[in-house]
């Protein structure tokens, strides 16, 4: 059998066991319609222990029959897909003006989506207090749908450390909040997971399950927003350093007689390819959303000005994806958020930097593209963090080898 290794002493049987229901759930996600022989073919689990498992998956309405194929040597196979029916993944954004919801099944289709107006205040349990209203109808609507809701990952704009504390939210003006904590007091210990993370690092988990580059080993993600962060995923697995505090790319300089950044410091990523840097002055995101719209009405009639800042812009942009591309070698880099309507202008002064800057031939093969999941990816991250537990062996019905 497929045992854990997370340590020196043997597993005892529930951890075994939660471990090779896992393991079958997520073939049965990667390969579904697929049947019992299939699975033990392919994990090498013995028949008989494979037969135990689905039958466990079925009993928790994870995995379901779907009748037989013939198109096999050998008696027809019952195939199983995913059913998950009953159960629900919540995701949540926080943004400086909005919080941004969705919810999706077992197997990755959206339930709802949801954008609400937000205001952090002055204080955190103001914000608390506000996204907790925003949970709570989406728990209760999961629940008219009789679903299980399996658990809730929260992204945030800022330094979130391993243990998912909120160390800095400049835009929020939030330090030092242990965001999960209060929201499970706010919302009465609702007797599922809490997690929360950086926006960038859930955008990134988006890209890697639900985007175009879905699969992806390498990868990155920069937000786009009115912060520049980037998620990274290194072989298959989101990288968040030593204490959780990387991808700030927005803040590496690269020009010390530059603009002057929110951090303080001149020349940074952030102050010389941010939304900023495109519309020339800091907006209020309402705002920021109309002038961009019109940044874009302008480059398609062919304005001089705005075509040359784009350019601009493009090309800085470029001088940080080269370095991401020289140090990591991403199969891709998605540009997210504001820089989406924008890519057609910026893409082309990206890619002219990348091919002069870049050592290895063709860039490593590091591709540049803007995402198709819009606004919404980091919360639609955080239903695929809450997922990615479930894969990993936090299944519903109580066997669960993840603390």
């Amino acid at each position: 059998m497929i045992t854990s290794t997370t340590g020196p002493q043997p597993a005892d049987f529930a951890d075994v066991r939660a471990t090779n229901l896992a393991v079958v759930l997520r073939f049965v996600r990667e390969h579904a319609p697929c049947s019992r022989a299939d699975i033990a073919a392919s994990t090498g689990l013995n028949k008989a222990t494979v037969s135990s498992l689905v039958a466990d998956l079925i009993d928790r309405r994870l995995v379901r029959e779907t009748g037989l194929t013939e198109n096999r040597v050998g008696r027809p196979a019952t195939m199983l897909v995913l059913d998950g029916s009953p159960y629900a993944a919540i995701g949540v954004e926080i943004n400086v003006d909005t919080v941004s919801a969705v919810a999706v099944d077992l197997a990755g289709e959206r339930l709802l989506t949801w954008r609400r107006s937000f205001s952090a205040g002055d204080a955190v349990n103001q914000g608390v207090a506000a996204v907790g209203a925003v949970v709570r109808r989406v728990v209760g609507r999961m629940a008219k749908e009789e679903r299980q809701v399996l658990g809730l990952a929260v992204a945030v704009p800022g330094l979130v450390d391993v243990q998912g504390t909120v160390r800095i939210a400049p835009g929020l003006g939030w330090r030092d909040a242990d965001l999960g904590g209060d929201l499970a007091k706010a919302l009465r210990d609702p007797g599922f997971p809490i997690q929360v993370d950086n926006d960038a690092n859930l955008a990134a988990l988006a890209e890697q399950r639900f985007g175009a580059h879905a699969g992806a080993s390498d990868l990155v993600y920069l937000t786009g927003e009115l912060g520049v962060g980037a998620g990274v995923i290194l072989d298959g697995r989101l990288r968040k350093g030593g204490r959780g505090f990387s991808g700030e790319i927005g803040h590496v300089q690269l020009d010390p007689e530059g603009p002057r950044c929110h951090c303080g410091r001149r020349g940074c990523l952030e102050a010389m390819a941010g939304i900023a840097a495109v519309l020339r002055r800091d907006l209020s995101p309402a705002e920021t959303q109309v002038e961009i719209e019109e940044v874009v009405r302008l480059a398609r009639a062919g304005d001089a000005g705005t075509l040359a800042t784009l350019d601009s812009v493009g090309r800085h942009l470029g001088q940080g994806v080269s370095l991401l591309a020289s140090l990591l070698n991403p199969e891709v880099v998605i540009l997210g958020g504001y820089y989406v309507p924008l890519a057609p202008w910026l893409l082309p002064a990206v890619h002219d930097e990348l091919a002069g800057r870049v050592v290895a031939e063709e860039a490593g093969g590091c591709q540049v593209v803007a995402s198709t999941l819009g606004h919404d990816a980091a919360a639609l991250g955080g239903a695929a963090r809450v997922l990615d537990s479930v894969d990993s062996g936090r299944l519903p019905g109580g066997l669960s080898r993840i603390p």
